[in-house]
């Protein structure tokens, strides 16, 4: 069973492995870092009738910070290679050196992701990540796909993917992203690195510095507001609001006066009201109590249903 037996961990914090910096302890850990080694792990895994948790770079998700009697599996391929205009990488890859690597030879598509902590290429890709009107979808142009069911590898073009808004066909638990192949295009370095600068000078002055999962909430199609909350759609677009546009979580949760609401060291951030930071030593138990509170509030006084960006892992 190649080497991944010696490669398997017992009892590690997931915390440190968060940008959230909250995880439980982690039954089984490893990180294959070839396709027979991700094959051998789970055959292991199957063999000794354990539960598999899949596990990206750690941001978007909050993990239980009770025991998580699980083994849990963080993909190590971080190979990321220029080739033309293409960059291969590997689904462990972090997202901000793809798009610095493409920064670094005037390749431009990626921009948008710098200054995104946590984020790899598998994570980005599965939850069809984006930032300033960009998504993951504009520039991916194959995966590279293991289906856990029949242990194989399976190559998906871009129209495979089934990408949506924070949606693609991924999301599926059977599926292991691999490695992708992202198409981007030659640019004057000038022109990538100014937009990157807004991007990153952006976040900066609008992102919180304590550690956080990133955006909480999806944002809400305007459509959906005009049909739940008549008189909330009249004063958003009396605000001068682009019905084209959804709606940002984090606006409705400022308009609720939310700001700053903590639930035992989460809190909602005074900088943007769609991030919960945590403020010291956060539990899981405080984040998602704290969603939950939101959910309720956004509710009551818009009557809007807000639904979470971030994943659960480790609490079923």
């Amino acid at each position: 069973m190649s080497s991944i037996i010696s490669k398997i961990q017992n009892n590690i914090s997931l915390a440190d492995f968060t940008t959230y910096k909250i995880g439980g302890t982690a039954k089984f850990f490893i990180e294959p870092g070839t396709e027979e080694e991700l094959l051998d792990a789970l055959a292991w895994a199957k063999g000794n009738n354990e539960k598999v948790i899949l596990l990206g770079g750690g941001s978007n998700v909050l993990i239980n910070d009770k025991y998580i009697d699980a083994v849990v599996i963080r993909i190590s391929n971080r190979k990321i290679e220029v080739r033309g205009d293409r960059i291969v990488c590997g689904g462990g890859a972090s997202l901000v050196a793809t798009a610095r690597t493409a920064m670094g030879n005037n390749l431009a598509g990626l921009e948008w992701a710098i200054g995104i902590p946590g984020a790899t290429i598998g994570g980005s890709i599965r939850g069809n990540a984006g930032a300033f009107g960009q998504t993951m979808a504009d520039v991916v142009e194959t995966v590279n796909v293991l289906n856990i069911e029949k242990r194989k590898f399976f190559n998906f073009s871009k129209n495979d993917c089934d990408f949506a808004y924070r949606h693609s066909i991924f999301k599926n638990k059977n599926f292991v992203i691999w490695e992708a192949t992202l198409h981007l295009h030659q640019e004057k370095k000038e022109s990538i690195e100014e937009r990157a600068l807004e991007y990153l000078n952006h976040r900066l002055k609008n992102n919180p510095r304590l550690p956080s999962a990133g955006s909480v909430f999806k944002n809400i199609p305007f459509a959906t507001i005009r049909e739940t909350s008549p008189n909330l759609a009249s004063r958003l677009l009396a605000d001068g609001h682009n019905p084209e546009k959804p709606v940002g979580a984090g606006l409705l949760i400022d308009m609720a006066g939310l700001k700053g609401k903590k639930i035992g060291e989460a809190k909602i951030s005074l900088e943007h009201g769609n991030f919960i930071v945590n403020t010291g030593h956060a539990s899981a138990d405080d984040v998602a109590t704290l969603i939950s509170f939101v959910k309720e509030k956004i509710r009551n006084n818009f009557s809007v249903q807000l639904y979470e960006e971030i994943e659960y892992l480790g609490f079923d």
